[in-house]
């Protein structure tokens, strides 16, 4: 198991490219089993939730390549070519779905595509209960069979195919949005979903199956209208750049007091992030197609709430709240998507940070400098919030359990080293 060492006290200053958005990816990859032709994906990063669904595809029969090379080559180098005309097994196991909660994906699309299909319930990240409820409540309103048995969810199409149908989200979810999308566009019909997710990566979603052939207009709104078609044809089509992945190299600019060039990301996919990013004194500045974060000197507190897109991401809240411990003044987090998503806060608290936490709120007070310490990351964006805080600490922090980063972060500790980050990745011992 790995672990990254970082000595802080370097302002960073470079340039970081920005790479294609693990979530906009996934569903992009998981929509490949809607057509029996190729669907090549440019602008894919190489992270092992990449892989995971990679996996899961080729395990139905997927023919996964890059012109013709390996698969290896494929993914190391950003492009990938699907093609899912010999679907030999509608079975997503366990073994491989329980490493990713986005396998639940694959659902939809399977059952389309082939009538009836088997998936395991999903595992990933410990943040908090992340329900397949509203999934299933869209498959069951087209008029799908389900039921749960011994942790997977059995799905069939009773005969004449689902139909289209008006999907009333009780709360707005990313996921069951995209499973909408998936389950409609082939199916007899006109549907309408509302209440939808209009993150840029389902907007993404819905554009590469208006490539291939889909018929949905509202696309960026809470209310899409899909006319179901009788068959999609495969594209090419590029991944949009990683919002977060932007945001959190922006705070490691400011958080040690340099500079970062972030190439390779449309500000105007950034929802609020860089809004509250000026509210704290950082500098966001456009330079043609790339965009500048640098510090400002003084960090200033915020108060800030989780909610859904354009408003603040909750996969940012973590990365924030590392800024936020080297504020001037106090500032409040409330976490409203995600009921387990201060696991986090101990490991700051070990690195000196102020912080205390009542219900759903974390209130912060500012400090001077981290201290260096050992520390464990506990999911995805927790563990990059610990990097950000090692590169501002006052000594040599170790970071434990960094496979979580490698899940949405691609070369994490390359990037920060060109930009003059003191940061190296290790094996380490199991002696925690």
């Amino acid at each position: 198991m790995d672990k990254i060492t970082v000595k802080g006290g370097v302002p960073l200053h470079g340039t970081i490219e920005i790479g294609g958005a693990k979530n906009a990816a996934l569903p992009l990859m998981a929509a490949c089993l809607l057509t029996d032709d190729d669907v090549e994906l440019y602008n894919v990063p190489f992270l092992t939730d990449i892989t995971t669904m990679a996996n899961l595809l080729v395990s139905f029969g997927v023919d996964l390549s890059m012109n013709g090379t390996s698969r290896e080559q494929c993914l190391t180098g950003r492009s990938l070519v699907l093609n899912a005309g010999n679907i030999t097994d509608t079975t997503a196991h366990y073994d491989i779905v329980r490493k990713m909660r986005a396998s639940i994906l694959v659902l939809a699309p399977l059952l389309v595509r082939k009538g009836q299909t088997k998936v395991s319930l999903p595992g990933g990240c410990a943040i908090g209960a992340r329900p397949v409820n509203l999934h299933l409540k869209v498959l069951e309103e087209m008029g799908a069979e389900i039921r749960l048995e011994e942790g997977y969810v059995h799905a069939a199409i009773p005969e004449g195919g689902l139909r289209g149908a008006e999907i009333n989200f009780p709360i707005v979810s990313v996921g069951a949005t995209e499973t909408a999308l998936m389950a409609t566009v082939l199916s007899n019909g006109t549907s309408i979903i509302k209440n939808a997710a209009c993150e840029p990566e389902v907007t993404d979603l819905a554009n590469l199956l208006v490539a291939m052939g889909a018929d949905i207009s509202g696309i960026g709104t809470t209310e899409l209208t899909i006319n179901g078609v009788k068959k999609l044809r495969g594209t090419k089509y590029k991944v949009i750049g990683d919002r977060i992945e932007a945001g959190t190299y922006a705070i490691a600019a400011a958080i040690t007091g340099g500079e970062i060039e972030l190439v390779g990301i449309d500000k105007n996919i950034m929802g609020s992030t860089f809004d509250y990013l000026r509210k704290a004194g950082v500098i966001i500045e456009e330079k043609g197609d790339s965009v500048i974060a640098k510090s400002g000197g003084k960090i200033n507190p915020l108060n800030i709430s989780t909610a859904p897109y354009p408003d603040f991401a909750t996969d940012m809240q973590a990365q924030f709240m590392a800024l936020m411990c080297l504020a001037d003044g106090e500032s409040v987090i409330a976490e409203n998507i995600f009921e387990n998503r201060f696991m986090h806060v101990p490991e700051l608290q070990r690195m000196g940070a102020n912080i205390t936490i009542n219900g759903n709120k974390a209130i912060i007070k500012g400090i001077k400098q981290f201290n260096r310490a050992e520390v464990m990351a506990t999911d995805l964006r927790a563990s990059v919030s610990m990097v950000l805080a090692a590169l501002a600490a006052d000594g040599e922090t170790i970071i434990r359990r960094v496979y979580h980063i490698d899940r949405g972060y691609e070369r994490v500790e390359e990037k920060l080293a060109a930009c003059g980050a003191l940061i190296v990745r290790s094996r380490a011992q199991k002696n925690y």
